[in-house]
């Protein structure tokens, strides 16, 4: 499979830098056709591997929480897309054959073989797997006329065709499965953007949207005549209200030991100049005036730094690495260490590089953050963690993994 693989690739390769311009319209569209059906083909062949490779557990022996996050960090994927190619390779492999042979023969999309393959499996509940084969069938003639989302809808009633004697009562399942799709489908996704900034993309189920607009719809109105704001600012005004009443009732989950709250690091000359920038303890730089802003409603949490930026002296308590300690801790990584994790510091334990019970200090020195799939698997595993000479920490693969066993870093929480 490989050498055929290789040679498609020379193959597309070479006509990636021919001349469009040169085309007539018919050959024009007869290259997006053909480019077109090329894309289903290899994603069928692409989500078989995926699924081969889901299924011997490969990406949790290399470190990975998951399939999706290994996909994530190998393909550079966003996790919402590793997850939906992980999760299509599922439902293709217990589909009818019929939905992985349209998507091979490149007659129907990756979303509308997931329509199907969905569908599918709903009227098999209903109806049983030779009406199911029936369906697919026609979804797939269906597929040449209609986009995914017409194609879903159609299919809810596709039993109107192919069986209609038990049609009302798969409608009924069809709505169950739908409910069901929507618990399975609900995501929301915080993406970091420059400045500090984030894009939040996602879809909530009907409880869950119910809830946000009883939250925020007080709260969007124009405040007054002279209210400027658009509908898009006062929504994001209205959360972010909503996230400080959450903060002030005391009652959120603890984050590392340490009450939920926003940690801003600053000079102390600087901020009683008004003069002093800070920054966040997830990275991003605020300015002066919101430095300020922030401290009237704050707690001082002084960390003495160095020209550098590494922490110098934060102290030391107790075994546990908590308070002042740990807020240094999330400075230094910023998130969990391990390499190719994006998890932040609230998802994050505080690890001891050499164990407590084995002499091991509490300090800066002898720790790092870990998520806790990431925390389990180094207790677990034959990775090594240390710090490097500049203080930062890295990993040294297993042998088995790396045999030159070349030392790893995580570059998702690197500062500029």
């Amino acid at each position: 499979m490989i050498d055929e693989l290789a040679r498609a690739e020379s193959a597309v390769a070479a006509c990636v830098d021919a001349a469009a311009w040169v085309l007539s319209e018919h050959d024009l569209i007869a290259t997006i056709d053909a480019t077109h059906r090329l894309q289903q083909r290899l994603a069928a062949v692409q989500l078989a591997a995926v699924r081969e490779l889901d299924g011997r557990g490969t990406a949790v022996a290399q470190g990975a929480s998951s399939t999706a996050v290994w996909l994530r960090h190998r393909l550079r994927l966003d996790v919402p897309t590793a997850r939906r190619l992980v999760g299509l390779a599922a439902t293709l492999d217990v589909a009818p054959p019929g939905v992985r042979v349209a998507l091979a023969d490149g007659v129907v999309s990756v979303e509308q073989a997931r329509v199907i393959a969905d569908t599918a499996a709903t009227v098999s509940t209903s109806a049983g797997a030779e009406v199911a084969d029936k369906a697919v069938g026609v979804l797939v003639e269906w597929a040449e006329q209609f986009d995914p989302s017409v194609l879903r809808r159609m299919g809810t009633r596709i039993l109107d065709h192919v069986a209609p004697d038990v049609a009302d009562e798969a409608a009924e399942a069809a709505l169950k499965a739908e409910a069901a799709r929507s618990a399975r489908d609900r995501h929301v996704t915080i993406s970091e953007q420059t400045g500090g900034r984030l894009r939040l993309t996602g879809t909530l189920d009907a409880e869950a949207a119910a809830l946000l607009r009883a939250a925020i719809d007080p709260l969007t109105a124009p405040s007054g005549p002279d209210d400027v704001r658009s509908p898009g600012q006062r929504r994001h005004d209205a959360l972010a209200d909503v996230c400080r009443l959450a903060l002030r009732t005391g009652e959120l989950p603890e984050s590392g030991g340490d009450p939920a709250q926003v940690v801003v690091t600053t000079s102390y000359d600087g901020l009683t100049r008004q003069l002093g920038a800070g920054a966040l303890d997830i990275g991003p730089q605020l300015t002066p005036d919101t430095v300020r802003r922030l401290a009237c409603d704050a707690a001082i949490l002084p960390a003495v730094l160095g020209g550098a930026g590494q922490v110098l002296d934060v102290g030391r308590q107790r075994r546990l690495i908590t308070g002042a300690l740990r807020r240094a801790l999330v400075l230094r990584d910023g998130g969990c260490a391990f390499p190719g994790c994006d998890r932040p510091p609230r998802w994050c334990a505080a690890h001891h590089i050499r164990h407590w019970a084995d002499g091991g200090p509490t300090s800066l020195d002898n720790a790092v953050l870990l998520c806790g799939h990431h925390h389990r698997h180094v207790h677990r595993s034959d990775w090594v963690v240390r710090l490097g000479a500049d203080g930062r920490p890295e990993f040294v693969p297993p042998a088995w993994l790396d045999p030159e066993q070349l030392p790893r870093r995580n570059h998702y929480h690197r500062r500029t």
